[in-house]
């Protein structure tokens, strides 16, 4: 058995069946472990959500913000934007099933027996292990309640509260927890997040840093995958931190990494319109 890990699919299927089918993955005996962001600007949306989908006990699955952002919009809470590529989703027949499905993956996936966490785009540096998964729980638990549901994909949206404040409550409280997890590159030591920042370290504003680079990170040392930051092109300094989203969808390539002994394989991508 091989565990594999891969970035950002964002709806393209081809480049990850072509790495697979490199390594000669079986999902009847190898494992593979999708970062988030499945759906989304790639032609194939719909057919990647029913691959993870049908890995079963075979894949470990993520949520990223644009899997996030199809749950809003399959409950009405939020409008389709011009280069979503999420229609066929919302006009399948098995649409309810891969909705309900979605539902149920984590924000934060720990492997006790790898000492490997995976999460779309980042823990804090002012949580540890136990306090991440905690918090990812939160999410975690609303989203698979149906009562909960609707008010929370409705308050999701927004860049505030920018700190974590453990006095915080209600959708303030999981929205921070959600950005933190799904949407965060930049931020100071104390977790206060810059989520205008979008392209690579360069483009860090004064006073903030990726997340991964602050000395005092609770979890400095322990082994993270994460994706999201396609700017990046899968280069981090941080020992034992992986960038695994290298920009697929944005014509770059799909990384896909062997969790046993560290391998990358690449496979090129086209530019999606």
């Amino acid at each position: 058995m091989t565990t594999y890990a891969v970035g950002d699919l964002q709806g393209c299927l081809e480049p990850l069946k072509c790495l697979l089918d490199r390594v000669d993955f079986s999902p009847s005996r190898d494992c593979l472990w999708l970062a988030g962001d499945l759906v989304n600007r790639g032609p194939q949306s719909l057919e990647a959500l029913r691959f993870a989908r049908d890995l079963g006990t075979s894949g470990v699955t993520v949520l990223g913000n644009h899997d996030l952002h199809l749950l809003a919009v399959a409950h009405n809470i939020e409008r389709l934007k011009k280069n979503d590529t999420l229609q066929p989703i919302l006009d399948a027949p098995d649409r309810a099933d891969l909705i309900d499905w979605l539902r149920q993956q984590k924000l934060v996936h720990h492997d006790a027996d790898r000492e490997t966490t995976m999460v779309h785009a980042g823990i804090p540096p002012q949580w540890s292990l136990n306090k991440a998964l905690r918090r990812a729980a939160e999410v975690e638990e609303v989203l698979r309640d149906d009562a909960r549901l609707l008010p929370f994909l409705d308050g999701m949206y927004g860049n505030q509260p920018a700190k974590w404040n453990k006095e915080l409550r209600g959708i303030p409280r999981l929205r921070l927890i959600t950005n933190y997890f799904t949407r965060m590159r930049f931020c100071k030591a104390d977790g206060t997040l810059d989520l205008e920042a979008k392209e690579g370290l360069d483009s860090a504003p004064a006073g903030f840093a990726p997340w991964f680079s602050h000395a005092n990170r609770k979890m400095r040392g322990c082994r993270i995958l994460f994706g999201h930051w396609a700017a990046l092109e899968g280069r981090c300094d941080e020992p034992n931190v992986f960038a695994l989203d290298t920009g697929c969808v944005w014509g770059n390539s799909m990384t896909l990494m062997n969790l046993d002994n560290d391998e990358l394989h690449h496979c090129d991508c086209e530019p999606q319109p």
